[in-house]
């Protein structure tokens, strides 16, 4: 390969480069211009020595989603944060783990990826497998019980794919996937959704 084609590789991958160093500085838990300086670099360096298959983007980058995203994230990080620091003072107390499967809405592996971060880098969870050809994301929670039981996760964790994609997914994507561009709009969906089979719905509600 020569230079001038591995760099327009490189330029080609910049989503991915940003989100690489997005995660080295949440990794850190600080924001700081050399942790951001070190993950551009640390990104930069494993897509050239380790490069990845491009993925097609066929979304529609949505500021205001995106930033509905970011807030409910660092909200979901502290809270976390501070509900696995108080099991090492519940002494008697032994959390009962679990693995929940849960099968995402999207065919697409960019906001499977996503959404496989995200829910890792909360305290508490952990996507130990992904499945590329189902859509299916294993975790593992801390504590099933008092999280909510197994429903709670695969609500919390279709909550945050839809969440992604209202951020990210264009019109196209989000109709296929059945996820509407408003919490409102969901559920109303859900709920025509659920009048054809007859059930309640179980998945998100107005604010």
């Amino acid at each position: 390969m020569t230079i001038h084609r591995r760099r327009r590789k490189i330029l080609e991958q910049w989503p991915t480069v940003l989100w690489l160093a997005l995660v080295w500085v949440m990794l850190w838990g600080s924001l700081t211009w050399g942790n951001v300086l070190a993950g551009l670099g640390i990104a930069v360096l494993v897509t050239v020595l380790m490069p990845l298959p491009t993925i097609d983007f066929h979304g529609r980058v949505r500021p205001l989603g995106i930033i509905a995203l970011l807030l409910r994230f660092a909200w979901d990080l502290v809270i976390a944060s501070v509900e696995v620091s108080l099991y090492a003072f519940r002494f008697r107390m032994v959390p009962r783990g679990a693995v929940v499967g849960v099968r995402l809405r999207s065919s697409s592996d960019l906001y499977l990826t996503i959404v496989a971060e995200i829910s890792s880098l909360v305290p508490g969870s952990l996507v130990i497998e992904a499945h590329r050809n189902t859509g299916m994301l294993y975790l593992h929670v801390l504590d099933i019980e008092s999280y909510g039981g197994p429903d709670k996760v695969r609500q919390d964790t279709l909550e945050l794919e839809a969440r992604v994609m209202r951020a990210l997914a264009s019109d196209e994507e989000l109709a296929l996937a059945g996820v509407a561009r408003t919490r409102r709009g969901q559920a109303a969906l859900d709920a025509a959704r659920s009048a054809e089979q007859g059930t309640t719905p179980t998945t998100e509600v107005p604010s």
